[in-house]
């Protein structure tokens, strides 16, 4: 047995790096231009399945689909950068953009973290003010009196 554990452990730390490897997206350009339009669209779109990271920094499916056509659409069909943004907000919806306009059908995301902020300053001021009110009723004399009593006895 104890020959078998360094055999073993060498393979564990030979093959941990690959445990943790990704895909890597390999895609062709024509230009320069291309890929740097390329990359800048794709820093500037959320992922729609990670909470908030950008179609460049995430390694799930849908990401790796939607930079494929990011790329077929700027270097297949020749698409400028704002229409691919008007195709991937047609089909994705207002989540992939980072900065989505102000419009009726997006008040709840551009309002929501508003009034949480607004609900958050006004509990803290009751909590703030509460602590600041003397506790319970004021000592009448006779209170005073019982209290000092009761001290003096010990």
């Amino acid at each position: 047995m104890t020959k078998t554990l360094p055999v073993l452990m060498l393979i564990v730390c030979t093959a941990a790096p690959a445990w943790g490897a990704t895909p890597v997206d390999v895609y062709r350009f024509d230009t320069p231009e291309q890929e740097t339009r390329y990359k800048a669209l794709i820093e500037e779109f959320r992922c729609p399945k990670c909470l908030n990271t950008n179609l460049a920094g995430s390694d799930a499916p849908i990401a790796q689909d939607m930079r494929r056509t990011v790329h077929d659409l700027v270097v297949g069909e020749g698409l400028s950068d704002q229409e691919v943004r008007d195709y991937l907000r047609e089909r994705y919806g207002d989540f992939v953009l980072y900065d989505p306009p102000f419009e009726p059908r997006t008040y709840a995301i551009w309002l929501v973290p508003i009034g949480l902020a607004l609900l958050g300053m006004v509990a803290i001021f009751l909590l703030v003010s509460r602590a600041r009110q003397p506790a319970g009723h004021p000592l009448d004399s006779a209170d005073r009196q019982r209290i000092e009593a009761l001290l003096q006895d010990d």
